[in-house]
């Protein structure tokens, strides 16, 4: 009887086992369809159509609206070099990601670099609408072209040197791209939560509350003056509409960013901490499945920031109606009317 209803409950066990595998390989294939696609169309879109926007006169000498620029150049090759590859691994089963050990590396190495550019870059700007709207001269010189020319480049450098690691350190196993030495992948997986994660919030929040100040106090003296002339009215009203929209795309991308970086780094920490390489069956199944949508989130991030520019700002919204109307409908208009 005994060995009866241990039988009875090895079939059960396993039965439940193959439902969750099957339930989990459903739900990695839809969000990989659906969620992916949304974030590799959107993503695209976005990116470029951010590029094009802040690229016209009204925003392109603004070193913000050039970090900007800087920031979603970045992010097209996270979604082409990250989400797409994700896409078809996940959503259409093209094992792309685990046939070749030279585009697992080259591929992770892409969107690491790729990603810290593109997130350093929005620190930048923060740091930028600190520097443009403080009182003092010489913190103001740090809003300039020049500034974000040499940071770009710096920056570049600096991540193209520094993730020369994943190279070395990323290999294919068990049709698997990641890595495969434990103690490097716990090593790793503790870098990427703060340098992904942590670090960034706090330049963010720091240069985010000394911009508000800056603008409070700049407001303050511009309500208490009583300037001579509209000149000099002009020029004490340093904090322009341009400038001020600027400020509120930036803070909402920055709070996207905190609420949809945050989770990932977190997870990768935990991965490491329990071994995620010993995992098997449904397992291995519910870790890729939480892996691949905390991956996503950061993703749909980047993805969110044109709808994002869109939403906060009238002048950005007034661009691309601009740009659609004389470059795009202008152009198909003059391709089909009828020739004379």
């Amino acid at each position: 009887m005994s060995n009866t209803t241990m039988i009875t409950t090895t079939v059960t066990t396993s039965s439940a086992e193959i439902q969750l595998i099957a339930l989990f390989n459903l739900l990695i294939k839809t969000f990989s369809q659906c969620l992916d696609c949304f974030i590799w169309i959107a993503g695209n879109i976005g990116a470029i159509g951010t590029c094009i926007v802040f690229y016209q006169p009204v925003f392109r000498k603004s070193p913000s609206a050039m970090y900007f620029i800087a920031s979603s150049f970045s992010q097209l090759f996270v979604f082409n070099f990250a989400t797409f590859v994700r896409l078809i691994e996940y959503g259409y089963g093209v094992p792309v990601n685990s046939v070749s050990t030279w585009f697992c590396k080259i591929r992770y190495y892409i969107f690491y670099v790729s990603a810290a550019c593109a997130r350093y870059n929005i620190m930048f700007a923060s740091a930028d609408r600190y520097f443009c709207s403080s009182r003092n001269a010489l913190r103001r010189q740090w809003s300039s072209s020049k500034t974000v020319i040499r940071l770009n480049i710096i920056n570049t450098i600096v991540w193209l040197l520094f993730y020369i690691q994943v190279l070395i350190t990323f290999n294919v196993g068990n049709g698997k791209c990641r890595i495969q030495v434990v103690s490097i992948m716990t090593y790793f997986s503790f870098y990427i939560t703060a340098e992904n994660g942590f670090f960034p919030i706090f330049p963010l929040l720091f240069f985010g509350l000394l911009t508000i100040r800056n603008i409070h106090q700049t407001k303050r003296r511009t309500t208490a003056a009583e300037p001579a002339n509209e000149s000099q009215s002009v020029q004490n009203d340093r904090v322009s509409r341009k400038e001020t929209q600027l400020h509120k795309m930036l803070a909402n991308q920055v709070i996207l960013y905190l609420i949809l970086n945050v989770p990932y780094p977190v997870y990768t920490v935990y991965r490491a901490f329990i071994g995620v390489s010993s995992f098997t069956g449904s397992r291995a199944l519910i870790d890729t499945f939480t892996n691949n949508l905390l991956y996503d989130l950061v993703y749909l991030g980047y993805a969110l920031t044109f709808p994002n520019f869109i939403l906060t700002s009238d002048m950005f919204r007034q661009q691309l109606k601009q740009i659609i109307r004389t470059k795009i409908l202008h152009r198909c208009r003059r391709r089909t009317a009828p020739a004379s």
